[in-house]
């Protein structure tokens, strides 16, 4: 029995990337891709005092994320991204 927060992370070749990608549809790619791009930004503008253009970008990623998470949530609950995850 192993326990999940054990397991180390492997890279997937090429080959079976692709693989996987070809059985996914496009849109459901392009969100993924989308929700991993914004959680970065909203990562990036963390700290207790934001000014206000900082505030209005971490705002506009959060937006982007979660409507990149609704497209994700209706094809598979679980692949949802989320801000302070490691993706």
């Amino acid at each position: 029995m192993t326990a999940s927060h054990l397991l180390v992370p492997v890279p997937i070749p090429d080959r079976v990337a692709v693989l996987i990608g070809s059985c996914t549809p496009p849109h459901i790619l392009r969100a993924e891709f989308d929700a991993v791009c914004a959680a970065r930004e909203v990562r990036r503008f963390r700290g207790p005092r934001l000014g206000i253009e900082d505030q209005a970008d971490r705002e506009q990623a959060l937006s982007e994320l979660a409507r990149a998470n609704k497209v994700l949530s209706a094809y598979h609950p679980r692949l949802a991204v989320h801000a302070d995850s490691a993706w």
